[in-house]
């Protein structure tokens, strides 16, 4: 089972840290909540118990220790042998059966009320009020009695959130920072002013972005969406972005180092997963017998190495099949987009005399709201079933042990999740308005669907709507979720069984009413967070806010948790855990993507590197006019001139606005960077395109590279293991090797001495024999 237990208190100084005082200002109140005293350990073995350090014998295991101890023997019991001579273990396999209805640890008291009995340590009461409470929002976690009473699992993912919460605040800082840069300067930039401006924008006729249905319109009805833009689409967020490369690095090597102290502290460090027991589910379909070329004992298992490999070969064309009907549903959202928009086109221009709407209500505003709602809601059912589905495909699998089922469960679920979320940002960000042709000679999706232009300021705003939309829909369902359902579930158990109060009923079967935690219920937590891990690092460029959203949502979700697993859920069966498992790597993986994905969003989605290349190169002579570098000019630049005599009659709007006069009004503009028509090359690239792709590459390039120097120095300079918990590891070492060589010497010696009295008795006898 691999208890350690103390051997004698760490006499190590501690190392002074230069925020203990407002840490200390942020901790429970230590007359409630006693600190644990460290102590060097070593594994437990019952013929050594003067070794130890013991004041109790009562308190000597924790409470989490016991209950592991009991529930391994409850799991380890022989109960039965088949037919075909099949030893039939463990309390499990009972509970599977139908023999059992549940087994649990009880919790110790009531959540909201302390213990009559002067022996009962409250420790859930103490949980309940000094961590789960809302009162107890600002307060640090009590970790090690989270730790004590729960087991290392629960006491490491809580540990992991809260690290990753406090990270968060330094990122929420800067992410507010960079906001308020971009709304500060969001009346006053160049591109944003001459769109607004009516003697620019009001005087630019842009050519219809669909066909018959749309017609022409002004750039400058386009004003309040540019001044918008301005917040998320300047220099700031380039900072920000290179800031928040830096900053996961940092996240994720320091918890390393977190992580590292915690094995330590809480005895994990030498933990093995051959100690983990079989699943059940498992040792019951093992009727197959082969030998074991090691050892060369017969044993049983499940399936022979093709059944294995054919129950691979049909869980991964599952999951593949899965993923392309998350795609499928992505393309639906598209044609969505792309039809609904000629409908907006056509009804919006009558909605426009209200005055509250006016400046806001654009085609392609409506259009982005309703595509990104009605996505929400089908990645919210998809998420439901696609649950269902790989816990299915995981079973059908058959894993050995619970950490083999949840890693499995792991990989299925983040690649199911990370379509299912991301798919529609990625559509927007890469792929939206970058083939559309010109409005002679349009592309078309299917065959049938024009398709979709960004707005003259580019999609990096409805990127940011989209994020803002799933973002926070998920966060509010997420925790509505995790609140009403065990309250609701347990509130209808208590009414069915007829309980009016605790005070009548046993410990055990107040308990029982409870919900069972289930053992994948901190999974679903860890993906919640990586999922949301994800929104915060892959597109931050775009949604400086988002650090600010996840660090609220933290603060909210830790309590959340809490207080589930104090008042709503049973008392979990206490697990050892040596770290996060396989969410390390897919963060690893995030942040490792997050790089390439937001030098991308800079360079092809905002308009960042246009008009730099318009500032240092075609402002001034020879492709400009001014004598310095300006953003002068740079709207007219960055809109190419089509000729309205040059369209196709299925393209040719049917209605045009009032002010319209063909005769006066030959040409409209569009996004694009194409040579005017009676160029020799009309309507091809122009110089400025090209100049432009040149730049957005050497950019993700040179971002890309810097970057990930800078984030490969950081992983080497910092170390996993601080100095402090390294000394630690080697003090306690070196003790538990001094009481062996003792024991050893003890050993030697009492065997010296009967050999040599064996040796002196067989002399005497000879001698006897010789008299």
């Amino acid at each position: 089972m691999h208890i350690k237990m103390p051997l004698q208190p760490d006499d190590l100084k501690p190392k002074s840290s230069n925020f203990s005082c407002l840490t200390k200002l942020f901790s429970a109140d230590e007359s409630i909540i006693k600190p644990e005293q460290e102590f060097f350990t070593a594994p437990f073995e019952k013929d050594r118990l003067s070794d130890f350090h013991i004041l109790d014998k009562d308190l000597f295991f924790t409470p989490s220790t016991r209950s592991r101890i009991i529930h391994y023997i409850l799991c380890s019991v022989e109960y039965a042998v088949s037919r075909d001579n099949v030893k039939k273990v463990g309390i499990e396999k009972l509970i599977e059966s139908g023999v059992y209805k549940a087994a649990y640890p009880l919790h110790d008291t009531r959540f909201n009320y302390v213990s009559e009995d002067l022996s009962c340590p409250n420790e859930r009461y103490l949980l309940y009020r000094e961590w789960a409470h809302p009162r107890s929002f600002y307060k640090l976690q009590p970790l090690d009695l989270i730790r004590k009473y729960f087991g290392e699992k629960v006491g490491i993912y809580f540990a992991w959130l809260g690290y990753y919460t406090k990270m968060l605040l330094l990122a929420a800082v800067a992410g507010i920072c960079c906001f308020g840069y971009g709304y500060s300067i969001r009346n006053t930039s160049t591109w944003s002013l001459e769109t607004c401006d009516a003697d620019i924008g009001g005087n630019i006729i842009m050519c219809p972005q669909c066909d018959k249905e749309c017609t022409y319109w002004m750039l400058n009805i386009t004003c309040e969406s540019s001044k918008k833009l301005c917040i998320f689409d300047n220099f700031g967020t380039l900072v920000f972005a290179v800031f928040m490369a830096i900053w996961v690095t940092l996240f994720l090597e320091f918890w390393k180092r977190r992580q590292a102290e915690l094995e330590y502290e809480w005895d994990t460090t030498e933990f093995l997963d051959h100690e983990e027991p079989v699943r059940p589910e498992y040792e019951a379909r093992c009727i197959r017998s082969v030998k074991n070329p090691i050892t060369q004992e017969v044993e049983h298992v499940p399936y022979t190495a093709c059944g294995k490999c054919l129950r691979m070969s049909l869980c991964s064309t599952a999951v593949l099949f899965a993923i392309c009907l998350i795609i499928v549903s992505v393309v639906g959202i598209i044609v969505y987009r792309l039809s609904v928009f000629v409908a907006f086109s056509s009804t919006l221009p009558t909605v426009k005399n209200i005055k509250p709407l006016e400046n806001y209500l654009t085609p392609q505003m409506a259009t982005t709201i309703t595509a990104s709602l009605i996505n929400f809601i089908i990645i919210m059912i998809l998420n439901m079933l696609y649950e269902r589905l790989a816990i299915k495909i995981t079973d059908f699998e058959l894993p050995r042990t619970q950490s083999d089922y949840e890693n499995s469960l792991t990989l299925k679920m983040f690649l199911f999740q990370f379509v299912n979320f991301y798919s529609s940002c990625f559509y927007i960000a890469f792929f939206k308005g970058k083939v559309v042709g010109y409005p002679g000679d349009p592309v078309y999706w299917l065959g049938k669907y024009r398709n979709e232009e960004c707005d003259p300021g580019g999609c990096l705003l409805e990127l940011t709507t989209q994020l803002m939309i799933i973002m926070g829909g998920k966060a509010i369902w997420n925790n509505i979720q995790e609140v009403l359902l065990p309250w609701i579930k347990n509130l209808i158990a208590r009414y069915c069984v007829g309980i009016k109060s605790e005070h009548v009923i046993p410990r055990w079967e107040q308990d029982y009413q409870l919900q069972m935690l289930g053992k994948l219920g901190l999974f679903y937590e860890y993906l919640e967070m990586v999922i949301q891990f994800g929104f915060v690092t892959l597109f931050v460029a775009s949604f400086p806010l988002a650090p600010v959203l996840a660090f609220i949502n933290n603060l909210i979700e830790i309590r959340v948790d809490a207080w589930k697993l104090t008042t709503q859920y049973r008392r979990p069966v206490p697990a050892k855990a040596q770290d996060i498992g396989a969410w390390q790597p897919i963060l690893q993986g995030v942040a490792f993507l997050a790089v390439v994905t937001n030098a991308m969003i800079i360079a092809f989605t905002s308009d960042m590197i246009p008009r730099l290349v318009y500032y240092w190169s075609f402002s001034t002579p020879p492709y400009g006019n001014s004598p310095n570098h300006t953003m002068a000019g740079y709207i007219n630049s960055s809109l190419s001139v089509f000729q309205i005599s040059d369209f196709k009659n299925s393209s040719k709007p049917k209605i045009t606005p009032e002010w319209f006069n063909d005769s006066i009004h030959t040409t409209c503009r569009y996004r694009d960077y194409r040579n005017p028509p009676g160029h020799p090359q009309q309507y091809e690239f122009s110089i400025f395109y090209w100049h432009v792709i040149a730049a957005k590459l050497a950019f993700v390039i040179v971002i890309e590279h810097v970057v990930y120097s800078v984030k490969f120095i950081l992983a080497y300079i910092i170390p996993d293991v601080s100095s402090e918990t390294r000394e630690k590891v080697k003090r306690e070492k070196y003790l538990t090797q001094s009481l062996r060589e003792t024991r050893l010497k003890i050993v030697k010696k009492r065997i010296g001495s009967i050999a040599d009295k064996l040796i002196k008795g067989q002399t005497g006898d000879f001698r006897s024999k010789i008299e």
